[in-house]
C-alpha cells in the first residue's frame, strides 16, 4: 500500500507540475475546412518514385536547391553548409553560413542569394564572400528567414516565416496559430528591406510571376497560397490564389511555361485540424516533448498549378520511401529538382517522365 501511495503521489506531483508550467504558446482557435479529396489530378500516384537520387547519403536536409551559372547544383544543409553537387556526382561542402540556409537563388551577377533561418538575407559571391543584406524590416528582426526569389528589376522578394518562433520551434508556431509571418522586399538601391504583407500564418515559399506583376506566397498553416500584386492597377493588394490545399505548402517556383510548382512536406493531419478548435488543448500539447506531438506522415507530394490557381497535375510517393518531406521543387531546363528538410538526398525528375509533359509542354 505504501508503494501504491508513493506512486500516486509521484504521478500527482508530475501532473501538477506539468499543468502549472506556463505554455510556450498563446494559442488561437481556428476551424479549418475539410480537406479536399485526393481525386482527379490529385489522385494518388507513384510518379516521384521515378526520380533519380542525387548526393544520396552525402547530405542531410537539403531544404532548397538551385542550379548555378556553372551548371552546378547548390543546396543548404542542416549543419549550415552550402553544398555543391557537380554534374559528375561529386559532392563538396563549399562553405558554412554559420546558420541554417533555406531558400536560395542566383542573381544576374552570379551571387547566390540565400534566406538563412538564423542569419537573415545573405548574398554569397562566386569566391565565397558572405554579405548580410538584411536582418530586419519595419523595426522587427527576422527570426525565421525562409524563402527567396528575384524579380527582373533585381529586387529581392523573401519571407520571414515567423517573427516570434525560430526554425527549430516551427511546431509551436503551428499550434499557436497566430499570424507572425511576413512577405518582404529588399532593394539594393536603398539597402533596406520593407514589409509588403504582414499577418501571415507562416509565410513560406515565394515566387515572382513570369510577367513581374505579382508574387505568390505560401501561407503554410492556412493551407493556401496568396497572390500579392506588385505592379498594375491592383498593386499593393492581396488575394487568394489557391485555397484548402491537401497538405502544408512549403516552397514554390515557376517554370518557363508559367506553371507554378509547389512542394508539400506532408499531407494534412486530422489530429492537428482537430486540435485547432481547442486552444486550451493546444497550449497543453505545446508543453510536450516533440516526440509526443502529432507527427507528419511520411509522404512525397508536389502539385503543379496553372496561372489561375487550378491544379494541373501532382507527383506523389505515397509511402515516402523514395522522396518524402519535400520542401522545395525547382524546375531547371528538362528537370525538376526536389529538396527536403530532413531527408538525405536530392531528387531529380525529367519532365518527360510526367504524363502530358513529355516535351515540357
Amino acid at each position: 500500500m505504501k508503494w501504491l501511495m508513493g506512486g500516486l503521489l509521484v504521478v500527482f506531483l508530475l501532473l501538477g507540475s506539468f499543468l502549472l508550467t506556463p505554455s510556450p504558446v498563446d494559442s488561437k482557435a481556428w476551424n479549418p475546412p475539410a480537406p479536399p479529396p485526393l481525386t482527379g489530378p490529385l489522385a494518388p500516384n507513384e510518379r516521384l518514385r521515378l526520380a533519380d537520387l542525387l548526393a544520396r547519403g552525402q547530405v542531410y536536409g537539403p531544404e532548397d536547391t538551385t542550379v548555378g551559372p556553372d551548371g552546378v547544383l547548390y543546396t543548404g544543409t542542416q549543419d549550415g553548409f552550402i553544398v555543391r553537387v557537380f554534374p559528375g556526382g561529386r559532392v563538396e561542402n563549399w562553405l558554412s553560413t554559420g546558420g541554417r540556409p533555406l531558400g536560395m537563388v542566383f542573381d544576374r551577377l552570379g551571387n547566390l542569394i540565400v534566406a538563412d533561418a538564423w542569419k537573415g538575407l545573405l548574398s554569397i559571391s562566386a569566391d565565397g564572400e558572405i554579405t548580410v543584406l538584411a536582418r530586419e524590416a519595419g523595426g522587427t528582426p527576422f527570426r525565421f528567414t525562409d524563402d527567396v526569389d528575384i524579380a527582373d528589376d533585381g529586387r529581392i522578394y523573401f519571407t520571414d516565416a515567423s517573427s516570434r518562433f525560430e526554425q527549430p520551434d516551427y511546431r509551436l508556431d503551428l499550434l499557436e496559430m497566430r499570424p507572425h509571418g511576413r512577405l518582404l522586399r529588399y532593394s539594393r538601391k536603398t539597402g533596406k528591406a520593407e514589409v509588403l504583407l504582414g499577418n501571415l500564418y507562416f509565410a513560406n515559399g515565394v515566387a515572382v510571376s513570369p510577367d513581374g506583376n505579382s508574387v505568390l506566397v505560401n501561407e503554410t498553416w492556412k493551407y493556401r497560397i496568396l497572390r500579392y500584386w506588385i505592379r498594375g492597377p491592383r498593386a499593393g493588394q492581396a488575394e487568394v490564389f489557391a485555397d484548402n490545399l491537401p497538405g502544408f505548402p512549403d516552397n514554390l517556383a515557376v517554370d518557363d511555361k508559367g506553371r507554378y510548382w509547389v512542394a508539400f512536406p506532408t499531407l494534412r493531419n486530422s489530429q492537428v485540424d482537430t486540435l485547432h478548435r481547442y486552444p486550451w488543448l493546444k497550449d497543453l500539447v505545446a508543453k510536450l516533448p516533440d516526440r509526443l506531438k502529432p507527427a507528419p506522415q511520411e509522404y512525397g507530394l508536389v502539385i503543379a498549378f496553372d496561372q489561375n490557381g487550378e491544379v494541373i497535375t501532382s507527383l506523389q510517393d505515397t509511402r515516402g520511401t523514395q522522396l518524402k518531406e519535400i520542401t522545395s521543387v525547382n524546375p531547371h531546363r528538362d528537370y525538376l529538382y526536389f529538396g527536403s528538410l530532413h531527408n538525405d538526398r536530392i531528387g531529380r525528375l525529367a519532365f518527360q517522365a510526367i504524363p502530358g509533359f513529355g516535351d515540357n509542354q
